[in-house]
């Protein structure tokens, strides 16, 4: 039988350059993804999710409001997170946020919900990181609840309580679509198959298919807590180019700095060229190269995980808006059709 597959792209906002090697100022980097976004639609692509950070290097902070943006000049597309940190937000103020972008989007908007990689949004917000899984507990047991769209009586440690309170807008279709974003641990995809949540595995380094033992233990927990069988997507980063070599040297430099800049924050060494074209082979985490090679990745992991939905993070650190136009229209035009086509 023929796998259907939906094929996205994901982008924080990175502050990328200009035509002389300059940094953007963030609302000009704003305006872009709009633009971005827009050509994802006009090729045909089925989602376009945008991080939240509090960063100088991302220029994103609200996404829903870009989003909304957007929405006004697409009709196709949908549009979601990638993802909201609901940790340091407040659920009722997500789920109204999303509803409203559902509204109008007319019936596009989807949410998914994670704890975040970054953690600036903790002080900025006045939250304690040692209160880390407590609010995504909480607040994900809270979300939960108002996706029933229906009265609200709930309560717990980090934040005031409900009793029987509605939140408006409600959706038109009395459903929003919610994902929950996991990084690798088996405790969060136990948790997504405990709320009957699609699953979106953000897969940003070693093999894709080393995440199946993940994708087996969510079907075991799915059944074991009575759920029925809820979708798998992987976000990747990558690039797409008219031919691999052009691509990676294209790609190389950005990537090696943004990894460089975020590894001095975590205490990670430099990458190497070596492990960057070891990532980008057939093997790894990088979705890098020509629209052949690209799609014969996706397919080849959409395969092995049971994939319904795979998002390319096609915004690589300081790579150039012109370039990821360029590797936007050839991945709608040239490897989603490409990909379908092997999974047929």
């Amino acid at each position: 039988m023929a796998q259907k597959i939906e094929l996205g792209l994901d982008t924080f906002g990175d502050v990328t350059f200009d035509a002389a090697g300059e940094l953007l100022p963030q609302p000009q980097v704003l305006r872009n993804v709009v633009a971005e976004a827009v050509l994802a639609d006009q090729v045909g692509l089925d989602f376009f999710g945008i991080g939240e950070h509090h960063r100088r290097d991302f220029a994103v902070s609200a996404p829903e409001v870009v989003l909304a943006a957007i929405a006004g000049q697409t009709r196709g597309i949908r549009l979601g997170s990638a993802v909201t940190v609901l940790s340091s937000d407040d659920p009722v103020r997500v789920f109204q946020r999303f509803s409203t972008l559902d509204a109008v989007s007319n019936g596009r908007a989807e949410v998914i919900l994670g704890r975040g990689s970054f953690t600036e949004s903790f002080p900025l917000f006045g939250l304690e990181l040692d209160q880390y899984e407590l609010l995504f507990e909480e607040k994900l047991n809270l979300f939960t609840e108002l996706l029933k769209e229906k009265p609200v009586t709930w309560s717990g440690e980090t934040r005031g309580a409900l009793n029987n309170q509605s939140v408006y807008p409600p959706t038109e279709t009395g459903s929003l679509r919610t994902w929950i974003g996991v990084g690798g641990s088996p405790q969060s995809v136990v948790r997504a198959a405990h709320y009957g949540l699609p699953l979106m595995l953000a897969v940003i380094g070693g093999s894709p298919l080393a995440f199946e033992p993940l994708v087996a233990l969510y079907h075991r927990a799915l059944a074991q807590f009575e759920k029925p069988t809820q979708p798998i997507g992987e976000h990747s980063p990558g690039y797409v180019a008219a031919t691999d070599a052009q691509a990676r040297e294209e790609m190389w430099p950005h990537y090696a700095a943004m990894q460089e800049r975020i590894g001095r924050e975590r205490g990670w060494g430099p990458v190497s060229r070596e492990r960057f074209e070891h990532d980008a082979g057939p093997d790894g985490a990088l979705f890098v190269g020509s629209p052949e090679s690209v799609a014969t990745k996706i397919a080849a992991v959409a395969k092995g995980l049971g994939l319904s939905r795979f998002d390319l993070k096609y915004s690589l650190g300081t790579l150039a808006h012109e370039k990821l136009m360029t590797s936007i229209e050839l991945y709608g035009t040239r490897v989603a059709p490409l990909v379908r086509e092997q999974l047929a």
